[in-house]
């Protein structure tokens, strides 16, 4: 973790906006500007890119990948440009909390993985990219997006060695043990196959 330098008032301020712009569900709005339906009665009724993959639409699978990684970026540089790095680690916790957990489903939300991902890229973009590039290796391999999501947050302590990043260690620690535990029903389905894999229509 960086210094702990703001005041705890305004990282208060900074995690209660990053939640609100984390907590926008973009599958469910793109879904409606498709007019896909209600995507929580489609697939495994998650509310992100995979699931809006699952309806054949694959523009509006592209934008729902783009603005759920957009919101967790976007609320870290824009901390970081404000107060500091101590407010961007604030700010992309709050904003993945969101996505999980958003006021506007009643605390139903996503799985976190383009949130997180983008957060990954916004904090330290080398990092991102080496966590991107693990999911779409796996994802080539195996075509299963859980499986991809699992071993790309899993890998990033090896990659903050390399890179020497250790100051998000603590934040990545969280964020993958909220990616893991909203992943559970996903690895139940891996461990009997049936989990389904990429592009698989719902």
């Amino acid at each position: 973790m960086p210094l702990i330098v703001t005041d705890p008032v305004i990282l208060g301020v900074v995690a209660v906006l990053a939640y609100l712009l984390g907590a926008v569900p973009f599958g469910m709005v793109m879904a409606r500007v498709f007019g896909l339906g209600d995507l929580r009665a489609i697939g495994s009724g998650n509310i992100g890119a995979t699931n809006v993959l699952r309806t054949g639409n694959k523009l509006a699978a592209f934008l729902t990948l783009v603005l759920d990684a957009g919101k967790g970026g976007i609320a870290v540089l824009i901390a970081r440009y404000a107060v500091g790095e101590d407010a961007a680690q604030v700010a992309g916790l709050a904003a993945f909390i969101g996505h999980l957990f958003p006021v506007y489903l009643g605390f139903r939300g996503g799985k976190g993985v383009a949130t997180f991902l983008g957060t990954m890229l916004a904090l330290y973009w080398p990092l991102g990219l080496a966590a991107c590039a693990t999911w779409l290796i796996v994802a080539v391999i195996s075509r299963y997006s859980s499986l991809s999501a699992l071993i790309a947050v899993a890998s990033l302590p090896l990659w903050m060695k390399i890179f020497g990043t250790g100051q998000f260690l603590l934040l990545a620690l969280a964020l993958t043990v909220l990616i893991y535990a909203k992943h559970w029903p996903n690895l139940q389905r891996l461990k009997d196959g049936t989990e389904p894999k990429i592009g698989r229509k719902g």
